[in-house]
């Protein structure tokens, strides 16, 4: 498969990167199906992956990019550090056998997967990042899941500030004074969940709103996350699916309709809390 040009745009990240605003996610992929779905996603314009060593698909990932045949620089890989990992040293060989595992020699960013504070090693896991990115095994790092006091806390004990926080993000929970305060410190807002694991497209709004452009509530949602400037990964193993979530940029909401996103707001999450999920 040749690299072909696509219509996603990049945001600039506060290490001077650039990172694809909407990409490709795999959780809850089963390895078997991750190489034949990553592929189908590279053939439709998606070259941004967002995988983690606790979904186990991994090697499948990188498998996937080199059966899609494009070149290493063509796609940005995201990889995490899971719970099981945080600690200094720990943190470092993890990042190693993501790559060994991924077949490559660097990821384009790796994030802290859970704060976990109740084992209270994100920082020294954080201070391993740092070290990481320093070595050239990846370009940036970031963090996934941190609550405003755990962000300043790593970034007042190293002077580093993460270039994104992943946290879950969709119009039933906004996040709205966290994502003031990566606003504030210059932090890009990634938003896991982004459909709310599907909660979220039949919301008579979302579908209103749909039927005047004629989208799918899917196809808005994502387009809301864009237009507020969030990367984003939505994730499907159905062909029809993936090429809708790949196909945002034909259309635009208004300030009106992204006013009418706002008010779904519900604080609801999908997802465990951050302040006292310890993983399995």
């Amino acid at each position: 498969m040749a690299s072909t040009p696509t219509t996603v745009p990049t945001v600039q990240l506060n290490d001077g990167e650039q990172i694809p605003q909407l990409g490709f996610g795999v959780f809850q992929i089963p390895p078997a199906d991750t190489v034949e779905t990553v592929v189908r996603a590279l053939q439709v314009g998606y070259r941004h992956i967002d995988t983690a060593k606790a979904y186990n698909n991994e090697a499948e990932v990188g498998q996937a990019i080199h059966a899609g045949g494009l070149a290493r620089e063509d796609v940005y890989i995201t990889t995490k550090c899971f719970n099981d990992d945080h600690g200094f040293d720990q943190a470092k060989r993890a990042l190693h056998a993501s790559l060994e595992r991924l077949e490559m020699t660097h990821v384009d960013l790796y994030l802290i997967h859970w704060p976990v504070p109740a084992h209270d090693k994100y920082v020294e896991t954080w201070k391993a990042l740092v070290e990481l990115q320093k070595e050239g095994l990846t370009r940036s790092i970031g963090v996934s899941n941190f609550q405003p006091a755990h962000l300043e806390r790593i970034i007042a004990e190293t002077g580093v500030t993460p270039a994104v926080n992943q946290v879950e993000l969709h119009p039933y929970l906004q996040q709205v004074g966290l994502r003031r305060e990566h606003a504030d410190l210059g932090i890009v807002t990634e938003a896991w969940s982004p459909l709310a694991q599907g909660k979220v497209l039949d919301d008579p709004e979302l579908e209103a709103i749909a039927g005047d452009h004629d989208v799918t509530a899917g196809q808005v949602v994502l387009r809301w996350h864009l237009q507020l400037g969030h990367v984003v990964f939505p994730k499907s193993v159905t062909q029809e699916r993936i090429e809708q979530n790949f196909d945002v940029f034909g259309f635009t909401l208004t300030d009106d309709e992204m006013a009418r996103i706002d008010a779904l707001d519900r604080g609801e999450r999908t997802g465990p809390d951050p302040d006292t999920f310890t993983g399995a």
